[in-house]
């Protein structure tokens, strides 16, 4: 079947749906959990610090293996995986929603983390050979642009679902979208050619997965913890030195599971740093807006969500063209455009006070939306586009994983400013007031979005510098 639908001229569109429909449900479900978390702590009869877990392990099980089936995909089949991806996926959904223990509903997220991960490393690069460079980058700005709805449009549609049929709907809604998903990748998706039979490297995925879990169980865990207590500081230690055994470990097989060399590659390299910095640019305002929204302005939660609207809807109408234009001029033009705007947005809501006018509120939400959508697509095409045909299934995995520390350490390091910066600002007042409490809100808010333009200033000057070298390379 696939062969008759190649001779479409649609074809690689209806390839592009189906990658579509894996990424959106997989990076739905990263943030459509939060809202039912206290839903799921009363009905299991499980303390919050338990309950977190759902969110935990999900994010810890996707970071440990994305480069890890990124490059499956180029071993066996982008295909193969990612379709399977959706099989398991689903599997993890269905035992998600018949969980009645708490130890058994973090088990199947475990299962879930599994086939989003096979989603998400692979979906990236099966467009990447799909579309041939001129239209890469707009395909590309599409799938930049589900991601960011599929991560804002979570906590909505996760509202609605838990209040009109309890929290277990939150994961049976995946049961026929992981089923479609898989017989349409079955029909649709072309049986690629494997470009390589190496053995896979399974030494360098324990040590990268042991690696990163001490990583991001010290960043999740750390204002919980303390960030200089035993146990965290212990953890980065250990993470340290299993990622420098990585390394060594890397150089010295014969068939590696990252290949240490694409980190050599300009575009590359200076690609994924500017999209982590960009991540945690944005994810520092994300986590905070709600709870000043909720907090100081006392909005209802259909507000808090039609004021953070404008920024998927601003994203999802920049992403295509950005991603266009990224085909005709130097995609590092538009990345920088993109993260000097971001930090624009983030120093005009770091002026909000306790009385906004709404449409203040709205406007940075846009700004943010058109910096994301302007950056992301254009630097998603460099990214992919300077890798060989043979290595964009774990160029794929390392793009993805470098989205996920960047949400991971924007919000850790965002939530640890904000309640240092609001403990000093109440220090020394025994019962602070209603003014207090709330000045001390902004101060704590407001330095912790500075930091993340600071993110953003400091990624928009890197890819003005790659804007210059690729002009020069060129």
């Amino acid at each position: 079947m696939p062969n008759k639908l190649q001779s479409f001229v649609f074809y690689r569109w209806l390839v592009f749906a189906v990658t579509a429909v894996g990424t959106f449900m997989a990076t739905l479900d990263s943030s459509i959990v939060n809202v039912a978390l206290p839903q799921i702590s009363t009905n299991l009869n499980s303390s919050l610090t338990l309950v977190q877990w759902v969110v935990s392990a999900y994010l810890l099980t996707i970071s440990c293996l994305l480069p890890l089936f990124g490059r499956l995909g180029d071993i066996l089949g982008r295909r193969n995986v990612y379709t399977a991806g959706f099989l398991i996926f689903t599997v993890g959904s269905v035992l998600c929603g018949m969980s009645g223990h708490i130890a058994f509903l973090i088990g199947s997220r475990i299962i879930q983390a599994i086939g989003s991960a096979m989603l998400m490393s692979n979906a990236p690069a099966i467009v990447s050979a799909t579309f041939p460079g001129s239209d890469r980058g707009r395909a590309l700005g599409l799938v930049g642009m589900i991601v960011a709805l599929g991560s804002m449009t979570g906590p909505s549609v996760g509202g609605v679902l838990v209040d009109a049929f309890g929290w277990e709907s939150i994961f049976y809604v995946n049961l026929p979208i992981g089923v479609i998903g898989f017989l349409a990748g079955q029909i649709i998706l072309p049986q690629e050619k494997r470009y390589t039979k190496e053995p896979f490297d399974y030494a360098g995925a324990i040590l990268f997965a042991l690696g990163m879990t001490c990583f991001l169980m010290a960043v999740i865990h750390g204002e919980e913890w303390g960030w200089l207590s035993t146990i965290v500081i212990g953890l980065l230690c250990v993470s340290i030195i299993v990622f420098w055994a990585f390394i060594i470990h890397e150089k010295r097989v014969q068939f590696p599971m990252i290949d240490l060399s694409l980190f050599k590659i300009w575009a590359f390299w200076s690609g994924n740093i500017t999209g982590l910095l960009s991540f945690m640019a944005v994810f520092s305002n994300t986590m905070l807006l709600p709870f000043y929204l909720n907090d100081v302005l006392h909005l209802s939660p259909w507000q808090i969500g039609m004021l953070m609207t404008p920024f998927p809807i601003l994203l999802a109408l920049t992403a295509p063209i950005s991603g266009y234009l990224s085909e005709r001029i130097n995609p590092a033009f538009l990345s920088t455009a993109g993260l000097t705007t971001t930090t624009l947005g983030l120093i005009w809501l770091a002026t909000l006070n306790a009385t906004p006018s709404i449409w203040r509120i709205a406007v940075g939400q846009a700004i943010l939306g058109l910096g994301n959508g302007l950056f992301q697509s254009p630097n998603n095409n460099s990214v992919m586009s300077a890798v060989p045909p043979a290595k964009l299934g774990i160029a794929g995995g390392i793009n993805s994983l470098v989205r996920n520390i960047g949400q991971v350490c924007g919000i850790a390091i965002a939530i640890s400013i904000f309640e240092n910066r609001q403990a000093a600002a109440l220090s020394g007042l025994l019962t602070p007031n209603v003014n207090q409490q709330i000045a001390a809100f902004l101060h704590g808010y407001h330095t912790a979005l500075i930091v993340g333009a600071a993110f953003a200033s400091t990624g928009a000057v890197l890819s003005f510098i790659r804007r210059t070298r690729l002009h020069s390379k060129a």
